[in-house]
């Protein structure tokens, strides 16, 4: 049995798709009980490293991480399905990119960074492999919308300059710790 372009590309997606829906299975089940006492700390807020003070405001409210569990579970199902696998890859992306500057601003351990810069540049890559569908999709919601396609190629502009800034913010980051 041969594969041909088309059927090797659908394999690449599905593994590295299913790659991303472990994580975020993962990561959304153990919001359950990932940061049970981490409220509990016997330091003032002055004395407490970024990553303390995020997993202590994190730990105060158990009702807030299992919603971020459930966000990033859905997220995970949502990338699963193939009919549903480009919206999934967005709403996924917003719960990372949260994860990624959270990471960066509060100093989180940097194996933490890396394994959510791969997840978000797996989905990039699942976006890539789909961009046709996802700019049909876009040009079909803006034309709904009687969106003229200068507005349409500002919009996209946007986007990839949000995308750029989002780069330039993560290799910012790397520059100046290195310093």
């Amino acid at each position: 049995m041969t594969f041909n372009k088309k059927d090797k590309i659908e394999i690449f997606e599905n593994a590295i798709g299913w790659i991303v829906v472990l994580a975020m299975f993962i990561y959304g089940g153990a919001k359950l009980f990932q940061f049970d006492g981490a409220s509990e700390i016997d330091k003032t807020v002055s004395e407490m490293t970024g990553m303390e003070l995020m997993w202590a405001f994190y730990g105060y409210s158990k009702a807030f991480a299992i919603t971020l569990g459930v966000f990033e579970i859905i997220g995970g199902l949502l990338i699963l399905i193939k009919k549903t696998r480009i919206i999934g890859c967005i709403f996924t992306s917003t719960i990372l990119v949260n994860v990624i500057f959270q990471d960066i601003y509060y100093d989180v351990h940097l194996g933490a960074l890396k394994a959510a810069l791969l997840y978000q540049i797996l989905i990039l890559i699942i976006l890539w492999l789909n961009k046709d569908k996802l700019i049909r999709a876009i040009k079909t919601l803006l034309e709904s919308k009687k969106i003229e396609q200068p507005k349409m190629k500002v919009f996209l502009k946007l986007v990839i300059a949000f995308i750029l800034f989002v780069g330039l913010r993560i290799a910012e980051y790397y520059v100046t710790i290195k310093m």
